[in-house]
């Protein structure tokens, strides 16, 4: 037990030691410099958070910024997993008394894990198999001799067999001993670490993927499967299968309707199993020859079949987070309208349409419903046949709420009878001073349910939580929207197929990208907010909330360090994201981190002028010599970061709100014509185009054909959600609700 120790130990120490290797592996895959990966790793060691890492340790990382410190993170975990397993092997290989020098190095010598993986095979404990049930009746030595003896003249299987006839061990006969001699000669070959490996790269390389309809009884899931009716006959090489299809296809074998099988043309795969394993071209090659047949086709191919598959996948799911991802940016950092009095509307036909009146801060005021649409003789597509007597009373409410309340702006929903809802306040001429404005609601109905909003407004239903929602949006569009899981939010691909550890990670490191780069006003923002801030989490958040509530307002970025649990390194992590409007120290107001503070109050003094004056007048900075201000761990880069936030403090990085107007007359799918060009909004991309809405209730699609002249090999190259676009109307589908558009 004591050498057992020592050896654990020292293969541990083995593997500690592959720190700078990995080190160097990631420098080349990345091709960024070993110190900055290391520095890098060092911080996320130390539970610093991307965006610290990416805005405040640029002398320590070369200026890496958030995408690259997390691609250094998602490799060196990929890595420390494998490094993990390999300590598993190692322990249990050791522990059965199994590991010799040799399996040691070439196992501390693989570089990913299906290579480790490989390795283990031979020695992993396993189920019963033909070729162990051949084993224990004694055949091993049979399947050896014949294996080893197929340059051998003259040496006849046949016979040899009959040395192994035993009754009593379930070996009848010589034919019977040849099959399981055979058993063990394909299990050999299936395990075989070099096999396998050059059969994975034939598959990757060569496999078909093919898809087939699945047997199903006729009236089982006609739904389901007329949606992949696209797939019911498909091939394509599989390392040529675009991420989307590939995941579309994935989900209708999930669900049972699509069968799908990936394999080599047969004989490919049969010639290198033969290469290496076949010797001779006499009688025991050819049992040699019926071994490797069935250990293709029994073993093999159906375990690379999987391994391609789920390789397959793997990609096609990152890359469907990845477009997730980027999407989920350009929703979070939508340009807000900013702090005004808001009169939100969730619009509606039977149920009517629910008012909330917002004041500058997204407080609510009051709330009532109003019937502007004909309950009665609504048609299917949604159009009114007859005004309702109810309209008049809307039309009064409208009016005497903006009276009274000072309203600034009215927010829309864009779902059910939204077009509608925004022609009818419209028709009240309120004035330019009070825009109607439609707000994308994705998501709105899963915040109004949640606990947050229930926490929020108790005493209200999930109606009017709704409306609000819709309201602040429209305010401020990152502040509401982390409130939701941003799946929810309906600008993923495939999102509820992919791996869900992945994808959160993902999304999680957009929200709090976006929300530290736009900043935090530590006296207003909510406690969900506050918790995708750097360093604070939803513990630390609430944290906040309940001191603020005690004592009020902050004064100071130091006042956190009051805060129950918020200790110096939450601190340091938060503080420059943290904004404290009119506060003791201008500087608060800004993303010039506390630790920063005496490099810009220095560069004030040095002129003789307050902080805030020097914040104010740009003459001033012209002044400066900023190479004057450098230190040990604030140089070139945390200068300009200083000189820019005192030119601009506090600065919003989002872009201007600017208001939209769908088309006059253009509600319905049925008001589509063929050659129309049209205003739209981009809701989505995805990887074969966009997704425009254009105001009808139903999202129109520009192909990646469709995009723009010429080649387009990735739609976020050309549009981004939540842009403006102008299209043409190319086809419209009635019976499947499909609209066909082009910004050629």
């Amino acid at each position: 037990m004591a050498m057992a120790a020592v050896f654990l130990t020292s293969v541990a120490a083995a593997i500690r030691s592959m720190s700078d290797p990995h080190i160097k592996k990631i420098s080349i895959e990345l091709s960024l410099s070993e110190r900055s990966i290391q520095a890098a790793v060092q911080l996320l060691d130390g539970a610093a958070t991307l965006p610290f890492i990416a805005r405040y340790r640029k002398e320590a990382t070369g200026g890496l910024d958030e995408v690259a410190v997390a691609a250094i993170r998602d490799r060196l975990l990929r890595l420390r997993q494998i490094d993990e397993r390999r300590q598993a092997i190692l322990r249990s290989l050791s522990g059965r008394g199994l590991l010799s020098s040799q399996l040691q190095e070439n196992i501390c010598a693989a570089e990913s894990l299906s290579a480790l993986e490989d390795i283990y095979l031979p020695f992993r404990p396993r189920r019963k198999t033909r070729a162990s049930a051949a084993r224990e009746r004694g055949l091993e030595p049979l399947a050896r001799r014949i294996f080893e003896g197929q340059t051998v003249n003259g040496l006849d299987p046949e016979g040899l067999a009959e040395a192994f006839v035993d009754g009593e061990k379930g070996v009848p006969s010589g034919g019977e001993a040849l099959a399981g001699a055979r058993d063990i000669m394909a299990e050999w070959m299936s395990e075989d670490a070099e096999a396998r490996r050059r059969m994975r790269v034939l598959f990757e390389v060569q496999g078909v993927l093919r898809c087939t309809a699945a047997d199903r009884k006729q009236d089982e899931h006609i739904e389901d499967a007329e949606k992949f009716r696209d797939y019911r006959d498909y091939s394509e090489p599989i390392c040529r299968a675009s991420p989307h299809r590939l995941l579309a296809m994935l989900r209708g074998a999930r669900l049972g309707v699509l069968r799908l099988h990936v394999a080599p043309a047969e004989d490919e795969g049969l010639a290198v199993l033969e290469e290496l394993f076949l010797k001779g071209d006499g009688p025991a090659a050819d049992q040699v020859r019926q071994a490797v047949e069935d250990g293709y086709r029994r073993l093999l191919a159906p375990s690379l079949e999987n391994e391609t598959l789920a390789a397959a996948r793997a990609r096609a799911e990152e890359k469907a987070i990845d477009v997730f991802a980027k999407n989920l940016r350009q929703v979070l950092l939508e340009p807000p309208l900013g702090h005004k009095r808001i009169l939100a509307v969730d619009p509606g036909y039977r149920t009517g349409c629910k008012l909330a009146v917002l004041d500058e801060t997204g407080q609510l005021l009051e709330s009532q419903v109003i019937y502007p649409h004909d309950r009665e003789t609504v048609t299917a597509s949604g159009r009114s046949s007859k005004q309702m007597s109810g309209r008049e009373e809307a039309e009064k409410a409208v009016r005497e709420i903006c009276r009274r309340c000072r309203i600034e702006a009215i927010a829309v929903g864009n779902g059910t009878a939204g077009r509608e809802t925004e022609q009818f306040l419209r028709s009240l001429n309120l004035g330019e001073k009070i825009p109607v404005i439609m707000v994308n609601e994705s998501g709105a109905s899963v915040y109004s349910t949640s606990e947050i909003a229930r926490q929020e407004f108790p005493h209200e239903d999930a109606t009017v939580r709704g409306a609000v929602s819709i309201g602040r949006r429209l305010m401020d569009p990152l502040a509401e929207l982390v409130k939701i899981e941003p799946q929810a939010i309906g600008v993923g691909q495939y999102q509820h197929d992919v791996d869900g550890p992945s994808l959160q990670r993902a999304l999680d490191d957009v929200v709090a990208s976006c929300v530290n780069l736009v900043g935090v006003d530590l006296n207003t923002a909510s406690q969900e907010l506050l918790a995708r801030v750097s360093g604070l989490g939803p513990k630390l958040a609430a944290a906040v909330v309940k001191y603020r509530e005690k004592h009020g307002m902050f004064l100071s970025r130091k006042d956190l360090l009051n805060v129950p649990r918020l200790g110096p390194r939450a601190f340091e992590q938060a503080a420059g994201f943290l904004r404290i409007r009119d506060g003791k120290n201008p500087l608060d107001g800004t993303a010039v981190h506390p630790e920063s503070y005496a490099i810009a109050e220095k560069m004030a003094a040095d002129l003789g002028v307050s902080v805030e004056r020097l914040m104010k007048e740009p003459a001033l900075r012209e002044k400066l010599e900023p190479q004057r201000y450098f230190t040990d761990t604030a140089k070139e880069a945390t200068i300009h970061d200083i000189m820019e936030e005192l030119s601009r403090p506090g600065r919003d990085p989002r872009r201007q709100f600017e208001q939209f107007h769908f088309a006059q007359g253009v509600e319905r799918i049925e008001d589509l014509k063929a050659g129309m060009k049209l205003p739209g909004i981009v809701t989505n991309v995805t990887a074969f185009g966009a997704f425009v809405d254009i105001g009808v209730h139903q999202d129109g699609l520009v192909h990646i054909s469709q995009l723009k002249e010429g080649f387009v090999r990735d739609p976020a190259d050309v549009v981004a959600v939540r842009e403006k676009v102008t299209v043409t109307v190319l086809e419209v589908d009635l019976p499947r609700r499909r609209i066909s558009l082009s910004m050629r």
